[in-house]
């Protein structure tokens, strides 16, 4: 062994690194002294960030009231928080944030970002509310092609990070088309491996649309077994319900809230509803029943929360709306074969006219742009069904046909005015396992209809939920909207204003923020966010967005 009379002083080092570098030396035969130093001041070096946000009001993201903190980031990282002059830490670049908030970045719980067009890409939707992690695969969607997505991205970055859900809808599709009819094992299994694909690939769990086609055709049990693929790696059932409470001739809202928790339960999956809120006029103030189900729910152990946007509105597909499912069952074809035979046409008519009476009346489906954009001819965009009707000289029912079998692949995207109820929704935002979603597209703004949550969502929430009406604290909203949801995803390096945490960060002038989309001006951004940083890089500088692209894609047991 060698021994060196004079120790060596490890005082510059954290007493972790400390011990590790002792026992190396120790392993060498070289004896060293942790102790004995006069300072264990950290080296210069180490007190330089690359950001330093002072004087900030912090919110943490665990729920606490805010603190008056400085906060360092080095590379993508949060490296130091707390007072920056005693500490001695000075920053590359400085921040003055005095009367500012300061928050984790947002985390969208259900979202139709589309990483894959270079326009939608960059988030600017996004960017202006302060969302850095968006979700999507959602509604069923999600394909089993993550991993050759996630390298796509990689390349590509994004304007926020993004993790996925692997579908349901997309197996069954994949593997059965439009059949209305239950799978063979075969084909169940065809379907369990769709659902291995993407969970090997990194997604966090299953998603279903049960209300839509084909997965409305699925029985319970069905789904129960495809479910039990994400169940086994501990995974997350994301569900859009069979029925919210607008579907005609449904199972009802309870019923299918019982439902989906069910298929969690028995599936070995944690459950989260996409956007939970009962519909329809019949529904109005019940979303307490619902929440019931869910707190029994994890009184008995199951790990079940939800999502919500703040809004009165839905936006989704005209055929789901207008179509009753026996009708498009085998693909457009069937459909075509059905409407021409006029009892059949009958029948589907006046199933159709049910559908739309449910939803309030012709009156509130109004036309819009999507994701897509070019989903119908844009002089019908913002028109409602009826007009669309009238100008045609045809029922609703005959617009609504004519246009969902001339867009039959694209779709044709709605909005349902005033289908949720305004105390249904503040009731469930003061609920402890409430979380925020925008249930939206990332398309730039531009002209035209749109639904006003792709521009607004968490923005409307704050301004009016809490800031203007106080159903909620401040701390309470911005945990649902941060530290919540990473902890139910499982992001261990996220959703906190924390030392070691990614630097997904907001700072917020709240005197200022603002949603400026409405319903009948949808596509503006927010206001109020000032400075918007994804994994330590700016997205939005002095509440104008970079051309930087920081977002990158999480896979399942990644943070």
């Amino acid at each position: 062994m060698i021994h060196i009379a004079q120790k060596t002083c490890l005082g510059g080092l954290s007493k972790r690194s400390a011990i590790r570098v002792a026992a190396l030396a120790a392993a060498a035969g070289i004896v060293m002294a942790i102790g004995g130093c006069t300072t264990e001041e950290p080296q210069a070096d180490d007190r330089k960030v690359d950001i330093l946000i002072t004087g900030g009001q912090v919110y943490d993201g665990a729920g606490n009231p805010w603190v008056e903190q400085d906060i360092g980031i080095t590379g993508d990282k949060i490296s130091f928080v707390g007072r920056a002059d005693t500490a001695g830490v000075e920053g590359k670049e400085t921040i003055d944030a005095k009367g500012l908030a300061i928050t984790p970045g947002f985390i969208d719980m259900h979202s139709h970002a589309d990483a894959d067009k270079p326009e939608h890409r960059k988030m600017l939707p996004q960017r202006y509310q302060g969302i850095t992690t968006v979700v999507v695969g959602v509604d069923g969607d999600g394909k089993d092609t993550v991993s050759a997505d996630f390298a796509r991205y990689r390349e590509s970055g994004m304007g926020a990070n993004l993790l996925t859900y692997v579908g349901f809808n997309a197996a069954r599709e994949a593997v059965m088309g439009m059949s209305d009819k239950p799978p063979t094992p075969e084909q169940l299994k065809a379907m369990q491996d769709y659902v291995e694909r993407g969970m090997q690939g990194g997604a966090f769990g299953l998603s279903t649309g049960l209300f839509y086609t084909p997965a409305s055709y699925a029985k319970t049990d069905e789904v129960i077994e495809v479910a039990k693929v994400s169940g086994r790696y501990h995974g997350i059932y994301d569900t859009h319900d069979r029925d919210l409470g607008a579907v005609y001739q449904g199972i009802g809202y309870l019923a299918s809230t019982a439902e989906a928790i069910e298929i969690g339960e028995k599936s070995g999956n944690k459950v989260i509803f996409s956007h939970f809120s009962p519909q329809s006029v019949r529904n109005y103030g019940r979303a307490p029943e619902g929440a019931k189900l869910i707190e029994d729910a994890r009184a008995r152990g199951v790990d079940v929360m939800a999502a919500q946007h703040p809004y009165t509105a839905t936006q989704s597909g005209l055929k789901p709306y207008t179509l009753p499912d026996w009708a498009v069952a085998g693909g457009k074809d069937a459909m075509l074969d059905r409407y021409r035979d006029p009892a059949t046409r009958a029948r589907m008519q006046a199933d159709s006219e049910a559908m739309i009476a449910i939803r309030g009346g012709a009156e509130k489906l109004v036309f819009t742009q999507t994701g897509n954009r070019e989903d119908i001819d844009q002089e019908l965009v913002g028109l409602n069904l009826k007009q669309v009707a009238d100008k045609w000289g045809v029922t609703p029912f005959e617009a609504a046909f004519r246009l969902v079998s001339e867009n039959y692949e694209m779709g044709v995207g709605v909005m349902n005015r005033d289908l949720y109820d305004i105390e249904n929704i503040r009731f469930l935002a003061k609920q402890d396992w409430m979380m925020t979603c925008t249930d939206g597209y990332s398309m730039p703004a531009g002209e035209g209809a749109a639904h006003p949550r792709t521009f607004g969502a968490f923005t409307n929430k704050l301004r009016r939920l809490v800031l203007d009406e106080h159903q909620v604290t401040l701390p309470y909203a911005i945990r649902g909207m941060t530290g919540l949801p990473a902890t139910f995803l499982g992001l261990e390096q996220r959703g906190l204003i924390k030392e070691g945490f990614y630097a997904d960060i907001n700072v917020i002038d709240l005197a200022k923020l603002r949603d400026n989309a409405t319903y009948e001006d949808p596509q503006r951004y927010s206001e109020g966010m000032v400075e918007v940083i994804v994994n330590g890089d700016f997205a939005l500088r002095d509440g104008k967005p970079t051309e930087s692209m920081p977002g990158l894609p999480i896979a399942r047991g990644e943070s």
